[in-house]
């Protein structure tokens, strides 16, 4: 307790007799009925505002779940401070009418920690209604001992969005064997569960793996394990690019759970899906039954979707991955040789044990469209399907695709259509799925994004989940649609005070037109911005403001793992 700077019984240096706290009590009692905000000001002042934003006369959709209700909101100091009928001022008043005010979206599957640092804007992110992203497939941007740098960096130089990150399990791998396709020897395995514990003190979310591509795919599931129990000693969750995604995905649906159980982690699957077309109805009820199995004997287990029927990958996918040991100087070398061609030829025809083939998912070659060629000399080529660049060459398709791949200068980047619309339908309405648009940050909005992946994801994720599922097609409710893109998600992340449109909770915020709503990219056009979207509030600041506009502001925070150790 804060003690008395004053003379016991005084106020200034006159003592306090029956009569002055008479007339004390008096003057405090009427002060009462003035509001506080005229109690300071003089005579030549206007009362000041009494909140920095209210949001007035709005569809209020607060995130769990609840039917909306008709509400004032308004935010001081970054937070959400009255939810009903507000009678004080804001500095910003909003007119609300006719539109829905939601916590805002989360991203559960962001691609953005390599942005952030050069474009802290995120405005293609924002202009989706997201305001919060994790990221991390990939891992962290940086080595294991830049990482608390990398959050600094962040902070000081300012981000428009919340945004944390998990650390990969192919990153304490490749530090300790390179990319070697070998298992770690003792001393290996424990120098990888130091790297990973030193990332959860640095503020981590988690452990990753992204199976389907090496060296990541190398990993033993006793290795996932192992690595995971030193991210489980912080509070760590393991997210997962699973090891297949098409034939396979139950067997691989089932290693997460594993991996999660056996290491004492919650378990997120990125971009639940089934890219298997001969089991497309099938397959992904198969894999829930696994993920509600587990739920049913207490394993935290969840997935995130995207909204669309094609995903985006390197083409080296379509390559058996034993190719990949040494890395892809070495993947040149063996697909530069006749008797290599021959045989990965085979094996796309056949299969290959512990490959995911990302070819027969997508029904083959006429599935797979090249995006971005990365060489000047095959651009010509892109937007047309191997098959048909197979024919204009007069080439092999696997000939045509792996060419293309050794003539990169970059990692050459192809969209794969290998989904069901009513299987993403399907997994949309599991009440455990939350969306993640597998996309990052824009360094120039409007351009392709940082990975070189132009699909329409990067821009459309969010607003297609409501102007798809919700108004045309009616597959989820708002509240429903609304509750997977910001309370669950917060949920799973343990992310306090964030997902709700609450008294007492971040001032994260989208208002939006549900009528007016089109995600508008598609992958012909990849980079048109939504609308509908008409205001986003990160932290109590409008940053997207109407008509769109990016007002330039910086007020993201930098979430941190439960294991970050301050002052370290």
């Amino acid at each position: 307790m804060m003690s008395d700077p004053s003379p016991a019984g005084r106020i200034g240096t006159v003592p306090l007799t029956v009569g002055r706290v008479a007339a004390l009590v008096a003057v405090f009692v009427g002060l009462g009925s003035i509001p506080a905000d005229a109690q300071t000001a003089t005579p030549a002042q206007a009362p000041t505002a009494a909140y920095d934003v209210v949001i007035r006369n709005g569809r209020v959709v607060d995130g769990s779940g609840n039917p909306w209700i008709r509400a004032d909101v308004a935010v001081r100091s970054g937070r959400i401070v009255r939810v009903g009928r507000v009678e004080g001022a804001g500095r910003r008043e909003i007119d609300a009418t006719g539109l829905y005010v939601a916590p805002g979206f989360i991203d559960m599957m962001d691609q953005s920690g390599g942005v952030l640092p050069r474009n802290g804007l995120a405005e293609n992110k924002l202009r989706m209604g997201v305001t919060t992203a994790i990221g991390g497939e990939g891992g962290t941007p940086v080595p294991v001992d830049g990482i608390e740098s990398y959050f600094t960096g962040l902070e000081e130089e300012g981000i428009s969005i919340n945004f944390g990150t998990y650390f990969s399990q192919t990153q304490a791998r490749m530090t300790v064997l390179g990319n070697v396709a070998r298992a770690p020897d003792v001393a290996e395995l424990e120098r990888m569960r130091e790297i990973m514990r030193s990332a959860m003190r640095q503020g981590v979310m988690g452990m990753t793996t992204a199976l389907i591509y090496p060296p990541s795919s190398f990993a033993s599931t006793d290795e996932l394990v192992a690595v995971g129990q030193a991210a489980a000693e912080y509070g760590g969750i393991y997210a997962s690019h699973i090891r297949d995604e098409g034939a396979g995905l139950v067997g691989a649906v089932r290693e997460a759970i594993e991996v999660g159980e056996r290491s004492g982690m919650p378990v997120e699957i990125f971009h639940y899906k089934a890219a298997f077309e001969p089991g497309w109805g099938k397959l992904i009820r198969e894999a829930a039954e696994e993920i509600e199995a587990a739920r049913a004997r207490g394993v935290d287990v969840a997935a995130d979707v995207y909204p669309y029927t094609a995903g985006g990958t390197g083409l080296e996918a379509t390559i058996p991955s034993w190719v990949f040991d040494g890395g892809m100087d070495s993947v040149r070398a063996r697909i530069g040789r006749p008797d290599v061609r021959a045989r990965l030829k085979r094996e796309v025809e056949t299969g290959y044990e512990g490959w995911w083939n990302i070819v027969e998912a997508a029904g083959g070659w006429d599935g797979v469209v090249l995006v971005n060629a990365r060489n000047p000399d095959n651009a010509r080529f892109e937007g047309m399907s191997i098959s048909e660049i197979a024919r204009a060459q007069s080439k092999e398709p696997a000939d045509a695709a792996w060419d293309i791949v050794a003539e990169g200068s970059g990692r050459v980047m192809a969209i794969y259509h290998m989904m069901s619309e009513d299987d993403v339908r399907w997994a949309l309405q599991r009440p455990w799925t939350s969306v993640g648009s597998d996309a990052g940050a824009a360094l120039d909005p409007g351009v392709v994004d940082g990975l070189g992946l132009p699909h329409p994801r990067s821009y459309g994720t969010f607003p297609r989940v409501l102007a798809r599922y919700v108004r045309d097609t009616a597959a989820l409710s708002l509240e429903e649609a609304v509750r997977k893109m910001t309370s669950w998600p917060a949920t799973r992340m343990r992310l306090e005070r964030r997902g709700v449109i609450r008294e007492g909770a971040w001032a994260d915020i989208t208002v939006f037109d549900l009528e007016t709503m089109d995600d508008r990219a598609t992958y012909e056009e990849p980079v048109l911005f939504p609308e509908g979207i008409e205001y986003v509030l990160v932290n109590g600041v409008v940053v997207i403001d109407e008509g769109g506009v990016h007002t330039g502001a910086r007020p993201g925070h930098v979430l941190y793992g439960p294991g970050r150790e301050v002052n370290r």
